[in-house]
């Protein structure tokens, strides 16, 4: 059985704004578990990246507690050890504003090295190593981020995460601004990482289609709250919440064979409400064809409905 190396409970991060509370993550619990790819979905403003950001200390928690391999991690990042920051990196969604445009690709791949304290010589053969493995030609060494394309900037950014060794690694989003053709070199690259290095991953998109060959295992959030996760064959044979159906129903297909699989065409009722003034009861009921006068009124709990597959729905917990 897989041992857990990220445990998050009761996860809340809350932000005060002129226009009120906004409750961009708001009472989640999920495991990450060694060796896996726990991929977290949602549309825009669903809290997906909020979470990643607090898991990784960007953010401090505003209740609730993460541990990594045990440990309790839930401070903010400047309180956290420099044995944690080695060991638990992060690849974000930009690489154009994640690089610094005025160093070059030697400086920005050896900066967590530096930081940990390894020697000058050790460093440039640790980046060239590290530039071989993204596939990217040693001399891109002294070249800046803007004279490069956005794929190869991607690939400077995992180089960069993986110069430490971690073993933990956050990726937000870190294909949705790139051609198809890379966002699959990058996919196979991850993939291809995480089986040589031993690596686990947390995997932050909207796009349900790239979990299928990517993810162990699928979480679904809305507005702030997590609403199914199972493993990802059960995510997509069996889908339960009215909210993962209706994603689900809307991804676009191109065989018979794909469109026989898809659950039936669920209607997208009204808008995402804001943040700021969710819903009472069930986030999702003013958007679900399934509401029921209890939905509206109580929110509902997480319920596991078969071994790994839990869903945050009353018609499914009665």
């Amino acid at each position: 059985m897989s041992k857990e190396i990220v445990v998050v409970k009761d996860l809340k991060k809350w932000f005060d704004t002129d226009e009120g509370i906004v409750r961009a993550v708001d009472d989640i619990s999920f495991t990450i578990n060694e060796g896996e790819t726990f991929g977290l979905v949602g549309e825009s403003g669903s809290g997906k990246s909020t979470t990643a950001y607090t898991l990784m200390g960007i953010y401090t928690p505003t209740a609730g507690e993460i541990s990594y391999k045990g440990m309790d991690i839930s401070m903010g990042i400047k309180q956290r050890p420099l044995s944690l920051k080695k060991e638990m990196q992060m690849v974000f969604q930009d690489p154009g504003s994640s690089l610094n445009p005025k160093r070059s690709i030697e400086q920005i791949i050896e900066l967590p090295l530096q930081v940990h304290g390894i020697a000058k010589d050790e460093r440039r053969k640790r980046v060239i190593e590290l530039l071989q493995m993204v596939e990217l030609p040693e001399d891109y060494l002294d070249r800046q981020p803007t004279k490069i394309g956005g794929g190869e900037k991607q690939m400077v950014a995992i180089a960069r995460a993986l110069a430490t060794n971690p073993t933990f690694v956050t990726l937000d989003e870190p294909t949705s601004a790139l051609d198809v053709s890379m966002q699959a070199k990058i996919i196979n690259k991850l993939i291809e990482f995480q089986e040589t290095l031993d690596l686990s991953y947390l995997f932050i998109t909207h796009n349900l289609s790239l979990m299928r060959n990517v993810a162990t295992r699928v979480g679904i959030m809305y507005l702030g709250k997590l609403c199914e996760v199972a493993p990802t064959g059960t995510f997509f044979s069996k889908p339960l919440h009215p909210y993962t159906k209706m994603l689900l129903s809307s991804i676009p297909v191109i065989t018979r064979e794909e469109e026989a699989v898809k659950p039936d065409k669920v209607v997208s009722m009204g808008e995402i409400p804001s943040p700021v003034n969710v819903p009472s009861g069930c986030y999702f009921h003013p958007r679900c064809n399934e509401c029921t006068e209890r939905c509206k009124r109580e929110d509902p709990p997480m319920v596991e409905v078969e071994p790994g597959h839990f869903v945050k729905c009353h018609t499914l917990s009665e």
